[in-house]
C-alpha cells in the first residue's frame, strides 16, 4: 500500500526561501491538508510534491524509495489540479476530458469521460465549447479528470474555487471513495472541506528567519 513522504524540505524560488524543515508523512487512505497565509508555501509545496518543481534539499520518497531516482514514474502516479482551468476552448467538455482520458491510458477515453461529467454534476454541459463554460463548471470539468482516470496520488490546490455547495459536496464525496480505496489526498485550502481525519500541516509553522541566500551555494537538488 502507498506511502507518501517528505524530509527536511527546503523550497528557494529565486533568491526566495519559501520554506525549510518541512516533514511530512501521509499512508494509504490518508489525506494531508496543507494550511496556511497567501505566500507560506501550499502550492509551492504541492508543486513539489508533483515533481513539477525540485526541493533545494531534502527528500521526497514513495513507498521508502527516492522520487528522484524515477521522475517520470512518479509523475505517471499524480493527478495535480491547480490554479489554471487548462480548458481549450474550441473543445467541448467532453472533448476536453476525453483527450486528458486518452493521455492517461483510459481504454475508452469517451466513455471515461462521460462517467466522470456525470459524477461531478457536469453532464449537462458535455456539448458545450470550454469557451463558454463557467468558472464553476469549468472547476468540475478538471475535477472529473481525478475520476476518469483513477491515479493513487491527488494533489489539490485550492480545489474548492469557484464551487457551489453541490459541486463540494460531490469533490467531498470523491475524495471519500478515493480514500476507502487506498488513495492519498493532498488539498491546500482556505475555505471548509470535509477531509475526516486528515493531517493538518501548516506551512507558518516552517520560516524562513535566518536563513542566508549565500547557502543556496551549498544545497543538495532533487
Amino acid at each position: 500500500m502507498p506511502d507518501f513522504s517528505g524530509t527536511d524540505l527546503t523550497c528557494l524560488r529565486g533568491d526566495r526561501l519559501v520554506f525549510r524543515g518541512l516533514d511530512f508523512q501521509v499512508a494509504s487512505g490518508g489525506a494531508l491538508l496543507l494550511t496556511g497565509p497567501n505566500g507560506s508555501g501550499k502550492s509551492s509545496l504541492l508543486r513539489l510534491m508533483a515533481g513539477l518543481l525540485r526541493p533545494f534539499s531534502g527528500q521526497l520518497a514513495w513507498n521508502g524509495e527516492a522520487i528522484a531516482d524515477e521522475p517520470d514514474r512518479h509523475r505517471a502516479r499524480v493527478h495535480y489540479v491547480g490554479h489554471q482551468d487548462a480548458v481549450k476552448p474550441v473543445l467541448s467538455a467532453l472533448e476536453n476530458l476525453a483527450f486528458w482520458a486518452g493521455l492517461g491510458g483510459a481504454p475508452n477515453p469517451a466513455a471515461a469521460a462521460h462517467g466522470a461529467l456525470a459524477s461531478m454534476g457536469a453532464a449537462h454541459v458535455e456539448a458545450v465549447p470550454g469557451r463558454y463554460l463557467s468558472a464553476g463548471q469549468k472547476r468540475r470539468l478538471n475535477l472529473a479528470r481525478l475520476i476518469a482516470v483513477r491515479r493513487p496520488l491527488w494533489l489539490l490546490d485550492e480545489p474548492t474555487v469557484a464551487l457551489d455547495r453541490d459541486g463540494i459536496h460531490r469533490l467531498e464525496a470523491e475524495m471519500a471513495r478515493h480514500r476507502s480505496d487506498g488513495g492519498i489526498v493532498v488539498a491546500s485550502t482556505h475555505a471548509e472541506i470535509d477531509l475526516p481525519c486528515a493531517v493538518v500541516l501548516a506551512l507558518d509553522r516552517f520560516p524562513a528567519e535566518g536563513w542566508d541566500t549565500d547557502d543556496a551555494e551549498d544545497g543538495d537538488a532533487w
